[in-house]
């Protein structure tokens, strides 16, 4: 029964299951080792014996926890009391929401007001937390000390929240944990990590059941010509494991180590430096992107705001007119130190026109109020707030600032307010130019921010703050009514100014692209910002050009206005999207696939305010819907859903910390190198990956078309043509390293695929390995083997061992030569793999005396014979490749003549 020495069958596809194992445990393990670095990191916990050191991954909810200034919070915390000696503390969340502007957090007061952090031990008190949300931006709780006379109760917001994974930038605080592992807000917010296949390996599976299908037909034909004579059923047994090099176990190997050198490739590359592949079994999808989904802040801008106009109605003042600003800023204060004392008593007062040195005064100090700014000092890029107490100088002082919408001022009570632009024209006094200049400034694509003032009078704001705090203390829809007070003073109030600043973007976003505009790649924007926000940098950034409406989604809250909308989006062509998350929620909700279709043929959408989640979410939508490639990339902790989601994640490595870089399938250190990594690198692997893997079968196919034709010639008979170390030999030593240095082929230079990013768009449709290409290879194959045998039969010198020297001989020679065949651009290693795997032939000769007369190759007629043949089986395919060159060649030759 068993047909040829045992190794031959078990050998191949231990070492297939071994290189595959080992690659992926490879990546599990430095996985492994990245999450146990997290989990093992030290932090202080407050016991009655006084402080004592835990690993983040043993603390639980009610542990009284000490995190350090610069130290990351490792759980959902209250915050209770802070070091510093203004009372509360700075928070860096970049982490967690993509914003890195500090975040002011403040304690519960009853337990700052503790003498010592050890005196929360001493305290009755409990904490009402609500149930765990995904909702990073609120936080609904209640403090409560019982052993107080009259009992203490505190309302609790998100101003009194520590959630994990946001960074103590000043003082040491201590806080109670509320949350811990899946209920964490940042653990919510991402989804859990999938195991990625890439379309390619699915492709080529699915090639591979073809191949299949074709073995158990040609085993039950080869059966079927004996007429099922004797015991037939085992006569298909031998038949399958006769022809079994039908499929090619190889072809995983080959693939496998294929991607090594790729991602090698794509680490060395000095145009696109820090790079890192964290995934080495996707570099092939690179190569088919249709859709890219990127996040605004810190991936296509700096996090970085550059002030460009102050508008007063009149008058506008630019950068270049700041000198002017100044100058009236300080005739103001020095007209108000010459001044007299005011005279006590009743004084007549005229209505006098303000002077524009005024209005410019009120509107800067207005700016200037309406922000919490703290002076952070830094000595060697260290920040360290004890330097206050130190020294003043001006090199290392620092501002950080997070940005609230009031403050107060001393003397006469004043209601300060800034916002956009559509919200504040129905809080402001009526006026004439608002409008129109808002309009004005956002097209030369800048942020717009009206500031605002309302003066109030002891009584008005005594009873806005009894309401205030009367609703920051309920439990239920604590947010709505916060709200509801707020927007009682909201109204009639003095417009102040206009101030236009613009989003700094990263090095090169415009020319980048634009080159995924031309690689046939749409471009979806996904931000947790402002609606007036995102238009204005997609504008910035060119990802909407300027022959290109934008239709501004209107915010929809149920199924009616929904469908109004939708329609009126309709009757728009060529017209780039703008909608907020909570629109996007409703539209999917009722008209999920009438808005993916319509979404599908912008050529640009903007999605502002969107949450993780919701990230995550119009990633799958669009693979469930179009069935095509998408990649995502952004820098934060709330880009790691949306990258762990898309078939190809990108993470860029930037001011918001390594949270996304480590969670993405490769890792960059700008944008720009996003172009390059697509359309150089992706473009190869997937070309490489596709003439690799129809080598390999065309390699396999072969071999196995001699068999069937050996057998049928000798009456159908189940008897190997080639044995023992002939058939292991053929697919390693003989042949693998040429056929594997078609990993190096490259069909244009890297600096024309970036010149004609065009040539990306042929990929998209998934030619370079599609069943036409699959087809035409099996025809090759089925030729080239069967003349090799016929011509090996036809030549035949009385004995099987001449057959099986010339038929041997020639296949290993037409393989060589359909190498060189198939190679676009040579490199030296290619010259090298074929003239040494020739060179490994001719010497083994003399070992494989068992199967191959040693003399009988060393013969004028064994060389003629050989070389006849293989001719045959090559030249007419060296032919049609000149004839389609010439008549119709491909659009990179175009390129390359």
């Amino acid at each position: 029964m068993r047909l040829g020495a045992l190794y031959t069958y078990w050998v191949p596809l231990g070492f297939v299951l071994a290189v595959t194992i080992i690659r992926e445990a490879v990546e599990e393990i430095r996985c492994y080792v990245r999450d146990k670095d997290v989990n093992s990191q030290v932090y202080s916990r407050l016991t009655a014996r006084g402080t004592i050191k835990v690993k983040s991954s043993s603390i639980q909810v009610g542990d009284l926890i000490i995190v350090e200034k610069n130290q990351r919070v490792p759980a959902d915390m209250i915050f209770l009391r802070t070091s510093e000696k203004n009372g509360s503390c700075f928070l860096r969340t970049d982490q967690l929401d993509g914003e890195t502007d500090w975040k002011l957090r403040l304690p519960v007061a009853c337990t700052q007001r503790l003498p010592t952090a050890a005196d929360l031990l001493q305290i009755r008190a409990h904490v009402y937390a609500e149930e765990p949300n995904i909702d990073i931006h609120n936080f609904v709780g209640t403090f409560n000390r019982e052993d107080s006379d009259p009992p203490i109760s505190e309302s609790l917001s998100i101003e009194n929240a520590l959630w994990a994974g946001t960074i103590i930038a000043s003082g040491t605080v201590v806080g109670v944990v509320i949350y811990t592992g899946r209920e964490l807000r940042s653990v919510m917010n991402t989804s859990n990590p999938r195991s990625k296949i890439g379309l390619f390996d699915l492709e080529v599976n699915c090639l591979t059941k073809i191949l299949f299908g074709a073995l158990v037909v040609v085993s039950l034909v080869m059966v079927a010509l004996q007429h099922f004579a004797g015991r037939w059923y085992l006569q298909i047994i031998r038949f399958l494991l006769l022809f079994s090099n039908i499929i090619p176990i190889s072809l995983r190997v080959n693939l496998d180590m294929g991607k090594i050198v790729y991602s090698w490739v794509i680490r060395r590359d000095s145009k696109i430096p820090g790079t890192v592949v964290r995934s080495s079994t996707i570099p092939e999808q690179l190569g088919r992107i249709s859709y890219l989904l990127t996040d605004k802040t810190g991936t296509l801008t700096q996090n970085e705001m550059v002030f460009k106009r102050l508008h007063l109605g009149t008058v506008a003042y630019g950068l270049d007119s700041m000198d002017e600003v100044q100058s009236h800023i300080f005739s103001v204060y020095t007209q108000q130190s010459q001044e007299p004392p005011a005279q006590k008593g009743p004084t007549v007062t005229t209505k006098v026109r303000r002077t524009m040195s005024s209005r410019v005064h009120e509107a800067v100090k207005a700016i200037a109020l309406c922000h919490n700014v703290t002076p952070v000092y830094e000595s060697d890029g260290v920040t360290d707030q004890a330097e206050a107490e130190k020294q003043y100088e001006d090199s290392c002082r620092v501002y950080q600032a997070s940005s609230p919408d009031e403050d107060e001022s001393t003397g006469e009570i004043t209601f300060y307010m800034k916002g956009a632009d559509v919200v504040m024209a129905g809080i402001v006094q009526y006026n004439d130019w608002l409008e129109e200049e808002c309009g004005n400034m956002a097209r030369e694509g800048l942020r717009v921010l009206v500031v605002a003032k309302k003066s109030l009078a002891e009584e008005q704001y005594q009873d806005f703050e009894a309401r205030y705090v009367q609703a920051k203390l309920s439990v239920y829809d604590r947010s709505l009514k916060v709200a509801t007070v707020i927007e009682s003073l909201e109204m009639e109030m003095e417009l102040l100014c206009l101030t236009g600043v613009e989003d700094q973007l990263q090095a090169d976003v415009r020319p980048t692209l634009e080159t995924l505009r031309n690689a046939g790649i749409k471009v979806w924007m996904l931000t947790g910002d402002k609606l007036e926000t995102a238009t204005c940098t997609a504008k910035n950034a060119h990802l909407v050009t300027r022959n290109q409406d934008i239709h501004i989604f209107q915010l929809v809250t149920n199924r009616g206005g929904a469908h109004l909308e939708l329609n009126a989006f309709r009757r728009k062509h060529d017209c780039a999207l703008v909608i907020s998350g909570d629109s996007l929620e409703v539209c999917l909700k009722y008209y999920e696939y009438e808005f993916m279709e319509l979404a599908c043929q912008c050529p640009a959408v903007v999605c502002c305010r969107c949450a993780p989640t919701q990230k995550a979410q119009i990633v799958r939508l669009l693979q469930e819907r179009t069935g095509k490639l998408t990649c995502a990339v952004g820098d934060g902790g709330n880009d790691v859903s949306m990258i762990q989601e898309a078939d190809c994640g990108v993470g860029v490595e930037g001011k918001e910390g390594k949270q996304a870089s480590l969670a993405a399938d490769f890792s960059i250190t700008q944008f720009k190198h996003l172009g390059r990594l697509l359309m150089v690198h992706g473009r190869n692997s997937y070309k490489r990956s596709a003439a690799l893997s129809q080598f390999v079968i065309h390699r396999s196919l072969c071999i196995s078309t001699m068999q069937a034709v050996f057998s049928s010639v000798f009456y159908f008979a189940s008897v190997p043509l080639y044995q023992g170390f002939l058939i292991i030999g053929y697919s390693t030593i003989y042949t693998m390293f040429p056929v594997f240095s078609l990993v190096l082929d490259k069909d244009v230079k890297s600096e024309v695929a970036m010149l004609y990013p065009e040539l990306y768009k042929d990929l998209l449709k998934g030619r370079p390995l599609s069943y036409k290409t699959f087809l035409i290879w099996v025809l090759i194959s089925i030729y080239q083997g069967s003349t090799i045998m016929y011509g090996a039969l036809l030549l035949f010198e009385s004995e099987f061992v001449h057959i099986v020297a010339i038929s041997f001989t020639s296949l290993i020679l037409t393989e060589l030569l359909m190498v060189a065949l198939t190679i676009q651009t040579w490199h030296w290693l290619m010259t090298v793999a074929e003239l040494l795997s020739l060179a490994c032939y001719i010497a083994s000769l003399v070992f494989l005396h068992e199967f191959i007369d040693v003399y009988f190759i060393a013969t004028l007629s064994f060389l003629w014979k050989v070389s006849v043949i293989t001719l045959v089986s090559c030249l007419p395919l060296y032919v049609l490749k000149y004839l389609r060159r010439r008549f119709s060649p491909p659009s990179y030759s175009k390129l390359t003549s």
